[in-house]
């Protein structure tokens, strides 16, 4: 699997998470600094031979406007590291409404979590407690930093210093 690269903005908050080849492009073209490189490993061209870039900051302010985490099926599982917040499980993953659209429950970030099957059926129309399940995890919005922290730990750690800062935002 090829390492990906962490793009800065001129401030140092996350902008997007490119392919090395277009990291290379940004600091050929001198729209971009190396911050971080992966040890021992090269790009390799026919000519030339370049560190492998881990972290770049863009050279120009690129004002992005930034909606938040796109809630979706792929990210809430992601936050919710793939299992199932009242049993553990990885099977048979679903989406449960903790408050129960028809009590009024809404579609957000901090109402909804990952539930196996189930536990979903157990569940159903009430609450964890009504059923006599715990939620393991509190429903929260996730950051663009929680995700790229994440993924930091499991395959880049060089991202790690340029996301400490950030995850408490």
């Amino acid at each position: 699997m090829e390492k990906r690269v962490l793009v800065l903005n001129l401030d140092h908050s996350p902008v997007a998470v490119v392919s090395p080849q277009k990291a290379i492009v940004l600091l050929m073209l001198e729209k971009a600094n190396c911050l971080s490189v992966y040890e021992l490993l090269q790009i390799r061209t026919v000519s030339r031979s370049f560190e492998y870039p881990a972290v770049i900051c863009l050279n120009n302010y690129k004002n992005i406007p930034f909606r938040g985490v796109l809630l979706n099926r792929v990210n809430l599982f992601r936050r919710d590291r793939g299992e199932c917040q009242y049993c553990g499980s990885r099977r048979q993953l679903t989406i449960d409404h903790v408050i129960p659209r028809s009590k009024g429950g809404k579609s957000n970030w901090t109402n909804l979590t990952t539930a196996c099957h189930r536990c979903n059926v157990l569940k159903g129309d009430k609450s964890p407690e009504q059923a006599g399940l715990t939620i393991q995890t509190q429903p929260f919005k996730p950051t663009l930093a929680h995700f790229l922290s994440e993924y930091a730990e499991r395959q880049a750690e060089e991202w790690l210093p340029f996301l400490n800062s950030r995850l408490v935002q």
